[in-house]
């Protein structure tokens, strides 16, 4: 692909054409050899992880007061290291911050991705020399195991798009503090800068709206082949696309895109949007990424489990989440891992972090290779009722039928309604915005909450035995949530809606939006 900048209209070319094309094939091939000798050994990569983390931080402040120094084996490592959040960890952390060195890992951190706590306010997760590069190395890899597997590597000869946080660093104490997506920004390999959008100045734009605004004008002319972003804000700047276009679809705007990668949610409730923006059906990536480390990535077409990545700078912990809350919950290494069983994922990394609960629950679909689902957030359910509903449940059960129903959802929360008007039954009350709305809300309401009922046995006893009645869905007018998350000053980025509360916090918030 050429643009002719005469009149900005994009020339077609050989979409597998040019030299970056030409090389991605055999570095592909290359790394994907590198990827199989650990992906085919993963515990023995595991261990070996294990054994270089206690190493490498027996000396600092943390090691030093959990006696690293007599740690053997897992087992001595269980009965030293608690579980615990960053409260748990923010004393040594809040040490770090201040600028003291060997506190969790050794030498002080790289960067604090800075991120927001629903507890904590502020959080500052530390990046290390050691882990920085894991994050950029799993992107790197996502993009070229799709490559090897696929054979197509045209888009890298085109434009690709980051959605993002603003690359402007603070510096707190002698070290640069940013969101991880705007520290990422500075980490891209040299190779792909001259590809890149958007531009440095559109991107250290904070408002979003006038952000994504400013991409659109900047990219709307350009050859993009590749586009990464959280589903909801990239369906933004779809929107955003079209309106400018005079209501074409993004195939129509950019005839070569034909990569999407995407992270931070679960696709499936903006996939029947996000395909009829586009207007045709193209190839994705999922992703796992997180401040704490870049956990896992789709590594085929072929199935959508993410290949967790055990040579990574991570030794992971598994905690089976009907247990997460017990006082002494099973803790499993990956070599004792079971299929389909909702985990609690634990996190210990090469920047410090020790036993800590990311707050996500995982579920294992295949353990030769070790390939995992995120299913939710160990916080976010409901069991009000002690009916325990989790994210995957309420998303397969709206899924289902709306796609049996030809129903588009927008976005959706779900939470508990304890008091009701009187002589009322409590209920589960799903808050939607669609954008192609049921015919027969009764109707479509009951469907969801049989497939609910089916999926958890416990809701279902609740509804038999007339402890709970069926779920009510309240519909909320056009742009709901992004007026919502606009008024608590958490529009785009790495912000993302809650599927599940066990309170009525935001469900209190969003009543104003209900038609």
């Amino acid at each position: 692909m050429e643009i002719d900048k005469s009149d900005r209209k994009v020339k077609p070319t050989l979409g597998g054409s040019g030299l970056k094309a030409a090389l991605s094939k055999p570095f592909a091939v290359f790394v994907v050899w590198q990827i199989n000798k650990w992906k085919n050994n993963a515990v023995r990569a595991q261990n070996k992880n294990f054994r270089k983390l206690i190493d490498g931080a027996r000396d600092t402040a943390f090691g030093k007061d959990h006696d690293f120094a007599t740690i053997k084996d897992y087992q001595d490592f269980k009965n030293h290291v608690p579980v615990q959040d960053y409260e748990g960890l923010k004393t040594y952390i809040d040490r770090v911050v201040a600028g003291e060195s060997d506190v969790l890992w050794k030498g002080k951190p790289l960067y604090f991705a800075k991120t927001s706590g629903t507890t904590s306010g502020v959080k500052y997760i530390p990046l290390s020399r050691e882990s920085m590069p894991e994050h950029i190395k799993a992107a790197r890899n996502a993009i070229l195991t799709y490559i090897n597997e696929t054979g197509k590597a045209g888009f890298v000869n085109g434009k690709m798009i980051f959605l993002q946080g603003s690359p402007v660093l603070n510096v707190k104490n002698g070290i640069n503090v940013g969101r991880l997506s705007g520290i990422v920004a500075h980490h891209v390999p040299a190779y792909l800068q001259k590809n890149r959008l958007p531009s440095y100045e559109t991107n250290i734009i904070e408002d979003w709206e006038q952000k994504v605004d400013a991409i659109v004008d900047e990219t709307i002319h350009e050859n993009m082949t590749l586009i990464s972003g959280i589903p909801p804000w990239v369906q933004m700047y779809f929107d955003k696309l079209s309106e400018k276009s005079g209501g074409k679809k993004i195939a129509e705007i950019f005839k070569n895109f034909s990569l999407f990668i995407y992270g931070g949610v679960n696709f499936e409730p903006y996939r029947a949007r996000i395909e009829q923006s586009i207007g045709k059906k193209i190839d994705s990536i999922e992703t796992y990424p997180a401040s704490e480390g870049f956990i896992a990535y789709q590594d085929s077409q072929k199935d959508k489990g993410l290949l967790l990545l055990a040579d990574a700078g991570i030794f992971y912990e598994f905690i089976p989440a009907d247990e997460y809350y017990n006082d002494n919950p099973t803790r499993l290494s990956l070599a004792d891992v079971k299929l389909d069983v909702n985990y609690a994922l634990i996190l210990n990394t090469n920047a410090g972090l020790w036993g800590y609960s990311i707050g996500d629950t995982v579920k294992f679909v295949s353990i030769n290779p070790y390939k995992i689902i995120v299913t939710g957030r160990i916080k976010h359910f409901i069991s009000a009722f002690g009916e325990h509903v989790i994210g995957e449940e309420v998303e397969y059960a709206l899924l289902k039928a709306a796609n049996e129903e030809k129903v588009e959802i927008t976005e959706f929360t779900v939470a508990p309604q304890v008091n009701p008007q009187a002589g009322e039954l409590p209920y589960h009350e799903w808050f939607v915005e669609f954008s192609v709305a049921p015919k027969d809300m009764v109707a479509f309401s009951r469907k969801v909450d049989q497939v609910l009922q089916k999926k958890n046995i416990y809701y279902f006893d609740l509804i038999e035995g007339n402890i709970l009645q069926p779920l009510i869905i309240r519909t909320l007018q056009k742009d709901a949530f992004v007026n919502y998350m606009k008024s608590e000053g958490k529009l785009g980025g790495q912000n993302k809606v809650p599927r599940l509360s066990n309170d009525r916090k935001l469900a209190d918030e969003l009543e104003r939006y209900i038609i």
